[in-house]
């Protein structure tokens, strides 16, 4: 079969759908990108500079968008033995498009991570004071998933004890790259989040070797799991894409969920280490 899952980046494709509905739920579908690069950040929590990766392959707009934005944002000072102190965090952005009427779109900031969750895999592997995988075995695509054409990208959460296993998992969001009902949608992101929860509880990590982190008991981490036909390529850098995105749940037991970074502008095959976020305290959009 003609098929392929990746632990990677997660325009859109039709379901034919014979139930009421996808119409509706075409009002949902956002075209948007993911926006990397660097912020440096003052002693007060300002931005001091704003740095975004392969800016010449960004919209002019999209350009302008993230730098007026960028000015405002405000972030809680990084303390460390109690004095703030200058950072440098990776940043990932969701930009968001959604079609107003034949000739208009809204764009806007949908979503967004800032803190070394946001590092590269090969950043990661260069940090003793980073969790690392060991063994992430991509999940089966389900056969129920694959008759009916459901693809997307399911971000999962996990708790990691010390010993490197997982020892509790939620799925956060799962954005479809498919049309139909709300009921048909609800079934395909059932499908798609059970395959990436069951792959995932056998997954295991190497824990943090130096630093703060590697006196912790526990670990949450985030991996977006993109389930794709064989063949599918997905838009480039500064390019858009489109998806329906689905509804946000929090972890039952993820006490330092941070409602403002949302799990879909995660970069693909990295991990993000929950507890490194820094945590923004104005809007990603002023206005």
């Amino acid at each position: 079969m003609n098929r392929i899952v990746a632990l990677m980046l997660g325009l859109l494709v039709a379901f034919a759908s014979h139930a009421a509905g996808p119409r509706a739920v075409r009002k949902t579908v956002e075209s948007s990108m993911l926006v990397t690069g660097w912020v440096l950040i003052a002693t007060d929590g300002s931005i001091s500079k704003l740095e975004l990766d392969e800016p010449d392959k960004l919209p002019t707009g999209v350009l302008s968008l993230v730098e007026q934005a960028g000015a405002s944002w405000r972030f809680e000072p990084l303390l460390i033995d109690g004095v703030a102190r200058k950072a440098r965090a990776r940043m990932s952005l969701r930009i968001a498009a959604k079609k107003i009427d034949a000739e208009r779109y809204e764009v806007g900031i949908r979503s967004g991570y800032f803190g070394e969750e946001a590092m590269t895999p090969e950043e990661r592997l260069a940090r003793a004071d980073s969790i690392k995988p060991i063994a992430m075995k991509p999940p089966i695509y389900p056969e129920s998933a694959w008759k009916v054409g459901a693809r997307g990208t399911v971000y999962v959460v996990l708790k990691i004890g010390r010993e490197g296993a997982v020892q509790e998992l939620f799925a956060e969001q799962v954005n479809l790259q498919v049309i139909g009902s709300e009921n048909e949608m609800d079934r395909m992101r059932d499908m798609l989040a059970k395959s990436a929860l069951n792959a995932a509880k056998k997954w295991t990590f190497q824990l943090p070797a130096v630093g703060e982190n590697a006196k912790e008991e526990t670990w949450v981490v985030r991996v977006p799991v993109d389930f794709q036909f064989h063949g599918y390529q997905r838009p480039s850098y500064g390019q858009w894409d489109s998806y329906v995105p689905g509804p946000i749940r929090r972890a039952p037991w993820d006490t330092g969920f941070d409602s403002a970074q949302s799990p879909d502008a995660m970069i693909a095959g990295v991990l993000y280490d929950a507890r490194n976020s820094l945590r923004l305290l104005t809007p990603l959009q002023p206005g």
